[in-house]
């Protein structure tokens, strides 16, 4: 058993050691530039899967690979690792750190959440909606790791409400305004309370121990290896926005091993779990939105235009155009199956927007609320900036090349020197420049606590920008592209395409749908960006070899590909609200298995209806047929 125990704990090693030499005959009997290039590839991709090594160290496999076999230069694979995908990041992460510097992201929150209300299937809705909006520009993580706390705050005082007055699931009771010393009495006691449970739990789980669970259970904007820095949690995403990225957890306190009887009724436990799954799956439905919102949808992007480059078809609009109803559709149903599975099917009374129906517990929640979003104050000069920011750049997205009328770009004489990375690199430029505090302002607010004592210290600094920038996933996406580059001059592809044949006689829907249910059950288990960079130039090739236009398999497959949501090592924000222990592992496999049945279900749906107006599908494109006679040549 030593001897097993010992190579159990270096099984790392081994893989690391082993796999390579193991596929080494491959290119030494064949020496051919199609063996080279799949050794390099077989080597990678193993890596990835296993997480033997960091993702972003096996990433710089073909770096030294490819030159070694004499598949690339070296300088031709440097160039592979920094696209422009890299520069719209970067200016994404700006505008990031700026809405998360000054509390922007938690004024969005909060208000949605009064909105929505405390009734359990209004309040789980009114999560999802903010969680969806700010997984859109945000990482996947980030957004989680930044609402699961608000969330929690929540739980605790309808837990500790419900421990001190035991009768106040069933009671009902207006909300006058003189009842207000009624219920300051009744938060004292809940207060009380919860103190007690909290020093009965004394080894509760702090945030260090969050950042080590997601160091051995995740790795990537589905599975990257976080690693902390000072009082910062680093969790990568993928499923993540734009991954990997650095994000502060505040210490909120929690029961580290909750049963169905220490909640005051299992309808409460069912609350619990319903509201924190529907985090993790509303930043999931919120990051397939936009082409920033997770690094999946970068990596299809940047990787679709370099083995297309005459498409011209993919940019923000027409992604958004596409995706947003997805989300939409898959907001009411997750919504929906998540209410059916922990809280039933009575939408009156856990929906019910009128007053006279709110229990007691709901009004001091909804005064909890209330209380923390008091305590933002007023909205500050920088949160008016970053707001103006955030709509300067999704309408200059929007409106560059919007299809139907003449965008922007058409006022420079030259055409295609101006892409959305070009926009959102000079916002976030701006952002280093522009002073956070008002101008000719005579006192500082305490909203520009973090410009100290300088007048003109600016929205955000350099070290704002470097804790939040993935570096990691840059050189993933380097990678993957250095990969796709390899197979392309090897002609590796087409021999791939050539071995798929057989399969011309499918339809092209039974070949997306395959594709779909491939990689949402791979992703379960590896990274999405690795799972994706392994699949996106196999299913390219395949396209080309059916004579299928290559958009009709990969969009589908790259939304698909966030779909890992069954486990909590299926991506970051999974293994946030796993760490919370409202969950078992059973919960989210059951509530996972719907997400994902319904995901691919919407994506079928969207890819067979707009997008085939939208993208015509319905035709083998010309820019994919002269790639498919140059490879073939």
């Amino acid at each position: 058993m030593d001897v097993f125990r010992k190579l159990w704990s270096a099984r790392n090693m081994i893989v690391v050691v082993f796999i390579p030499l193991a596929l080494l005959p491959l290119p030494l009997i064949h020496p051919t530039s199609e063996a080279c290039c799949a050794y390099v590839l077989m080597v990678t991709a193993v890596y990835w899967v296993s997480e033997a090594v960091p993702l972003g160290a096996a990433a710089l496999v073909p770096a030294f690979l490819y030159p070694l076999f004499g598949v690339l230069k070296s300088s031709e694979v440097a160039a592979e690792y920094f696209k422009d995908t890299t520069l719209l990041l970067m200016g994404v992460i700006c505008l990031a750190a700026s809405i998360e510097k000054w509390n922007l992201h938690k004024r969005i929150a909060l208000r949605m959440v009064m909105i929505a209300g405390a009734k359990p299937g209004m309040l789980v809705l009114g999560f999802m909606c903010c969680t969806v909006f700010l997984s859109m520009w945000l990482s996947n993580t980030s957004t989680t790791a930044m609402v699961m706390p608000i969330a929690e705050a929540v739980l605790q005082q309808l837990i500790c409400t419900g421990l001190a007055d035991s009768q106040g699931n069933s009671e009902t009771a207006d909300a006058p305004e003189d009842d207000s010393a009624v219920l300051d009495e009744q938060e004292n006691r809940d207060r009380n309370q919860l103190k007690l449970i909290y020093h009965s739990n004394s080894n509760d789980r702090t945030k260090q121990e969050l950042a080590t669970f997601s160091e051995a259970h995740t790795g990537e904007v589905n599975g990257l290896s976080p690693k902390p820095v000072s009082n910062q949690d680093f969790i990568g995403n993928t499923n993540g926005h734009l991954s990997q990225v650095a994000v502060e957890i505040p210490n909120v306190k929690r029961v580290k091993a909750r049963r169905d009887s220490q909640y005051p009724t299992k309808k409460d436990h069912m609350i619990c779990k319903c509201l924190t799954l529907s985090i993790t799956y509303a930043a999931t439905i919120g990051g397939l939105i936009t082409i920033t919102g997770t690094s999946t949808n970068l990596i299809f992007a940047e990787q679709f235009n370099t083995r297309y480059p005459d498409a011209k078809v993919i940019n923000f609009g027409t992604w958004f155009i596409f995706s947003f109803p997805i989300a939409i559709i898959m907001l009411v149903l997750t919504w929906l199956w998540l209410h059916f599975l922990f809280l039933g099917c009575n939408f009156r009374e856990t929906c019910s927007l009128s007053k006279k129906r709110k229990t007691k517990r709901e009004i001091i929640s909804e005064r909890r609320i209330h209380e923390e979003y008091e305590k933002l104050g007023t909205i500050s000069y920088p949160e008016v900036v970053t707001g103006v920011f955030f709509v300067l750049m999704t309408l200059l997205w929007f409106t560059r090349e919007p299809g139907f009328v003449p965008g922007w770009t058409s006022l420079f004489e030259k055409k295609g020197y101006r892409t959305d990375a070009t926009v959102s690199v000079l916002l976030g430029f701006l952002l280093f420049l522009i002073p956070a505090r008002r101008p000719f302002s005579s006192s500082s607010s305490s909203s520009c606590r973090n410009t100290e004592s300088d007048p003109l210290a600016p929205m955000i600094t350099w070290k704002d920008f470097q804790r939040l920038m993935p570096w990691e996933i840059v050189i993933l996406v380097g990678g993957g592209y250095a990969l796709a580059a390899g197979c392309k001059v090897s002609g590796l592809s087409v021999w791939i395409g050539r071995q798929l044949e057989p399969m011309s006689g499918l339809p092209p829907w039974a070949v997306t749908l395959l594709a779909c249910l491939l990689v949402s059950t791979v992703t379960e288990f590896a990274s999405n960006p690795a799972t994706l960079t392994v699949f996106l130039p196999i299913l390219s090739t395949l396209s080309e070899t059916l004579l299928i236009n290559p958009l009709h398999t990969l969009i589908p497959a790259t939304m698909c590909v966030s779909f890992g949501v069954m486990l909590p090592v299926g991506n970051p924000p999974n293994a946030i609200v796993f760490s919370y222990s409202h969950l078992q592992i059973s919960d989210m496999v059951k509530a996972g298995f719907g997400v994902n049945l319904i995901g691919v279900a919407v994506v079928m749906l969207a890819i067979t209806t707009w997008g085939v107006p939208l993208f015509n599908l319905n035709e083998f494109p010309a820019w994919a047929a002269a790639r498919n006679v140059t490879g073939s040549l």
